[in-house]
């Protein structure tokens, strides 16, 4: 006689864990919306020391936030990771589509022109509150360089900066650094 408490202890798992969604639903990245991303190279890889990827990868994110009808006030590329400030301009802005299709163009140029350098899996993000201070998230994502020892003012790092509007305007207007 077998016994079936046996035998299913020795089988494997044939059930997949599901994970935890850990985002909100997409109509909240869509319209007049602030959401701050940290997008992270795997293993920690060390890829935006060098002006010209630094300049392609700018390039794509101003190609993917335009198409969703987004600018980005601020954003900083660490040696490792990039701080991004999205903010949708109309009601048919998506923030979300925007750094999507900015992580699947800058690592289809990763597969061709570095192709031992990859995204991690997903990304980090923070929708801005409507009673949330919009410049102290501008001051922490240009402050990265200087909290890290990088620059001892953030205005000397050379891969922060702003797409569809001046970063000296948003800065001058909106906070003191």
């Amino acid at each position: 006689m077998k016994n079936d408490s046996n035998e299913r202890r020795l089988k494997p798992a044939t059930t997949k864990r599901r994970e935890k969604p850990h985002r909100l639903s997409r109509e909240h990245y869509r319209g007049d919306v602030n959401v701050v991303f940290t997008v992270c190279v795997a293993r920690k890889v060390e890829l935006f020391t060098d002006n010209e990827v630094v300049f392609v990868f700018v390039a794509l994110l101003t190609k993917s936030v335009k198409k969703y009808g987004c600018i980005v006030p601020v954003y900083c590329f660490m040696p490792d990771h990039i701080h991004l400030l999205v903010s949708g301009q109309s009601e048919s802005s998506d923030a979300w589509a925007a750094v999507v299709l900015f992580k699947q163009e800058t690592g289809f140029w990763l597969g061709k022109h570095r192709p031992e350098i990859r995204w991690q899996k997903d990304f980090f993000d923070h929708i801005i509150r409507r009673e949330e201070d919009l410049g102290a998230q501008v001051r922490y994502i240009a402050g990265n360089p200087v909290r890290k020892g990088l620059v001892r003012d953030w205005r000397e790092y050379p891969f922060t900066g702003a797409v569809g509007v001046d970063l000296n305007d948003i800065v001058g207007s909106a906070i003191t650094l």
